[in-house]
């Protein structure tokens, strides 16, 4: 169970750092049209290379997405599977979930 936990966290690292390189990937772009009027041949390589660079990135990132959606998706199924063969333990662990929320909530008021 705890690498159960350990690869969730992964996962949120991963969309964590896929939503990060979202946000690059759109100041990039952003900062190549602002200094799209600039001359010099300095500039135009530079351009190129960072443009070079964010397609790079952005098959990347739909790389990961996928990678993420497929683990997503297949950790979904285990849990339907594991619930459709332990129903009651299920219930339990829910019930049991449950009542320790609601027992922190009450703590805190």
């Amino acid at each position: 169970m705890n690498t159960e936990l350990e690869d969730e966290g992964v996962e949120v690292s991963k969309e964590k750092l896929m939503q990060d390189l979202r946000v690059v990937v759109s100041d990039a772009e952003e900062l190549l049209r602002a200094t799209a009027s600039q001359a010099g041949d300095k500039m135009s390589a530079a351009r190129e290379r960072i443009q070079d660079n964010l397609a790079t990135a952005k098959e990347h990132l739909a790389t990961a997405q996928q990678h993420v959606a497929a683990k997503a998706k297949q950790a979904a199924r285990v849990t339907d599977e594991y619930v459709q063969e332990n129903p009651w333990r299920a219930v339990g662990i829910a019930a049991g979930a449950g009542l320790i929320v609601g027992m922190l909530i009450s703590r805190g008021r």
